[in-house]
Parts: structure tokens; C-alpha cells; sequence
């Protein structure tokens, strides 16, 4: 970023290169403006990111992408973007749903797996997908209600399949053995909460939805 100093060390040395003088104040005031445009340029050039961008300037990608706000914040809002985005490339296969999700997650597509339920040996379905494994941390991160995720995944598959249930895995086990049960991770919380594993559930669709998707 540009300073008093940059400007003064370009003087010939007849002047006076102190910034202190009134040449150096006329060029502390250049500066500053100069400085608030580059400001405002980095910050243009961040919001161009989705994961930088806020308010507004998510609103004008939704308009870009075609995908609504609605009620959603901006956290839940760059879910939706992403999601929207990848879905308009989607050739709906398996692998490519689990891009998606993980990319609108932020998360790594290796924790994610989807299962087709045309050969489920209990209940078989022939235009089914089961998410049996996504780490329910990135749900919670990321502030959106398991309902409104679904219906997300559902989107992205192609016309006809459902999604049947998604297993929202946690991190909390059981010590066996010789291990220890206080893990910050993986074992019981302590009194504030702020160490422990969590638990996961799974969940099966249902028409619950105050987002746009």
C-alpha cells in the first residue's frame, strides 16, 4: 500500500522530504484517499469470492445464478450459491452429487457417501439415493436445518430419484481398551461444551422449507 514516504522519495532534493513539512502533509492527504480506493478495490476484488463476499454482493451473484435469497443468511445464502452453481453443471451421477455437496460444504469429498437403494436387501427402491455418511459438523458450520439440506440434495439429483435419508454422522465413541474417554474430539463434552464429540441421527425427508431452493 502506497505511503507519505513513497511520494516524498520521488522529490528531487531541492525539496524538503520530510513528512512533517507542508509538502508532506499535502502528500499524507493524497495518500489516504488513495489508500480508501485501494481498500475499496481489494474488497471488490474479494467479494468476487463467495466465500468473502456479504449481503448485497451475494444478492447480485443470486441474481447472476438465478437463486433467491429468501430467508437465508449470508452463511446459508453461499450454500445455496454453490450448490446452484455446481447443480447448473451437474450431470447428476453419484460422484458429481458428492462434489457438489462437498464443495457447498466445504468440506472433503472423502467424508461424504451415497448409496442407490435399488438394491437395498430390506427395502428396495428403484430410483432412490441414500446418503449414508456426511459429517454433521459441516451441517452445523454452515447453519442450515437438516430439512432444508435435504431438499438441497434433492435438487441436485436428477429428476425422478428421491433421496430417501441422509445419516448425518458424528464424532463422538466410546472408549474400549486401554484408551482414554477424554478426547477433545471424539469423547464426552465438559461443562462449557467447548470439547467433546458430537452425535449423529439420521433424517428422512419431509416438506419443510422456508428457503428458496
Amino acid at each position: 500500500m502506497i505511503t507519505t514516504n513513497d511520494f516524498l522519495q520521488k522529490l528531487m532534493d531541492v525539496f524538503v522530504k520530510n513528512p512533517n513539512s507542508i509538502l508532506g502533509k499535502l502528500f499524507t492527504i493524497l495518500t489516504e484517499q488513495i489508500q480508501q480506493v485501494e481498500e475499496t478495490h481489494d474488497r471488490i476484488q474479494a467479494w468476487r469470492d463467495i466465500d468473502e463476499a456479504q449481503g448485497t454482493t451475494l444478492d447480485n451473484i443470486g441474481t447472476i445464478v438465478n437463486q433467491p435469497r429468501g430467508v437465508a443468511t449470508d452463511e446459508v445464502y453461499r450454500i445455496l450459491l454453490k450448490s446452484k452453481i455446481a447443480r447448473n453443471l451437474s450431470t447428476g451421477d453419484i460422484n458429481t452429487i458428492i462434489r457438489i455437496l462437498a464443495l457447498a460444504l466445504s468440506t472433503d469429498p472423502s467424508k461424504i457417501e451415497i448409496k442407490e437403494t435399488w438394491n437395498d436387501p430390506v427395502d428396495p427402491e428403484p430410483a432412490g439415493i441414500s446418503i449414508i455418511r456426511l459429517p454433521i459438523e459441516a451441517i452445523n458450520q454452515a447453519g442450515m436445518p437438516p430439512g432444508q439440506f435435504v431438499r438441497l440434495v434433492q435438487k441436485t439429483v436428477v429428476a425422478g430419484v428421491r433421496v430417501r435419508e441422509i445419516e448425518l454422522t458424528g464424532t463422538f465413541e466410546f472408549a474400549s481398551g486401554s484408551e482414554t474417554e477424554v478426547d477433545e474430539n471424539r469423547g464426552f463434552s465438559n461443562l462449557e461444551g467447548t470439547i467433546g464429540g458430537t452425535l449423529g441421527y439420521a433424517y428422512v425427508p419431509a416438506d419443510d422449507s422456508d428457503l428458496p431452493i
